[in-house]
């Protein structure tokens, strides 16, 4: 009895320890969390990079603990893209595991690419990265239906583009809803 005892003491006592390091390598996710929280995207980007750092040294710790890398990974591609930093999206979603969906957050960094492109030829080459990107995250998660609105509406717009290249940006997306014969022109307020 006093043997099992002793088992069990030492075990408690290893699982404390083990709790206490995970406390501490998560640390920089609890930061990150907390000032995403209070809508400090800039200190949350530089804690959830610290952490994405800490999970690049040790690759065994992004297999053990994956469902907190994929979160932190995909909360860090959305304050990229709400940042507007679609070139940083993009690139930190080739290097991003399937369970942040990347191929969603760079579907959508290169439709907004698309839509401030100037040059047609340009914008329709983003436009179908984005479908294809996008075509990506369906297959992933197929029962996500902002996946499906945002794929089919790069579909369609890329092949309207493809019918008429030298729409103007601003007008790009009437192009989803051509003008029906005899409609009236709606009145611009304001």
């Amino acid at each position: 009895m006093k043997a099992i005892g002793t088992a069990l003491v030492v075990l408690m006592l290893l699982a404390g320890a083990g709790l206490i390091a995970y406390a501490r390598w998560t640390n920089a996710i609890g930061e990150a969390d907390a000032a995403l929280a209070a809508r400090h995207d800039d200190q949350a980007l530089a804690a959830y990079e610290r952490a994405s750092a800490r999970f690049d040294l040790t690759p065994a710790a992004r297999q053990l603990f994956t469902a907190e890398y994929d979160r932190m990974t995909g909360n860090r591609l959305w304050i990229l893209y709400q940042a507007k930093r679609f070139d940083d999206t993009i690139d930190a979603a080739e290097h991003a595991p399937p369970g942040a969906a990347p191929h969603f957050w760079a579907g959508c960094a290169f439709f907004e690419k698309a839509r401030a492109e100037q040059n047609p030829e340009t914008r329709i080459g983003w436009l179908a990265r984005a479908e294809e990107e996008l075509h990506k995250a369906v297959e992933a998660s197929p029962d996500d239906w902002d996946t499906k609105f945002n794929y089919e509406l790069a579909s369609r717009l890329v092949a309207e583009l493809r019918k008429q290249p030298k729409t103007p940006p601003a007008q790009m997306m009437q192009l989803l809803r051509p003008p029906t014969p005899g409609a009236k022109t709606p009145r611009r307020v304001g």
